[in-house]
């Protein structure tokens, strides 16, 4: 009987084990950031990109067809101590249609807007010690 419980309850360490890694492993390892709305009414996101680095964040491209205005912000994933971040949007065609904003924040940059009808949208994140850059993308 002695045998038989400690086989038992090599079975249930082994299944506890065997769950818990289960769990782990459906876990994501960090979270992207969602997109917070911050743009307001009317903008719908049209592409985004990922900052990896000391605090990685997502720069959120949105679109608003009725105005023909771009917003964009940088969304933290994990929101705390103040980084520096930026967000800028630029109509790749006339440099003088931008968005920029720039500072030390705990969650996120922006919004910042640019009229880029009938052009392609320059965009740009920075969070902490990532960055990223896109050019000449979402035309039209």
């Amino acid at each position: 009987m002695r045998l038989f419980k400690k086989r038992l309850s090599v079975v249930a360490a082994a299944l506890s084990v065997a769950m818990g890694g289960a769990l782990l492993a459906a876990s994501p390892a960090s979270a992207a950031a969602a997109y917070n709305g911050a743009c307001g009414s009317g903008y719908s996101v049209v592409n985004s990109a990922r900052i990896s680095g000391s605090d990685p964040a997502t720069v959120f491209l949105t679109y608003n067809s009725s105005t023909g205005y771009n917003c964009g912000v940088t969304i933290r994933d994990n929101p705390g101590k103040s980084v520096f971040m930026q967000v800028s949007v630029f109509n790749s065609s006339d440099a003088a249609k931008f968005g920029h904003d720039s500072d030390y924040y705990t969650t996120y940059a922006g919004p910042v807007y640019a009229d880029a009808r009938g052009a392609c949208v320059d965009w740009y994140g920075v969070s902490g010690s990532g960055s990223i850059a896109k050019r000449g993308t979402n035309c039209g």
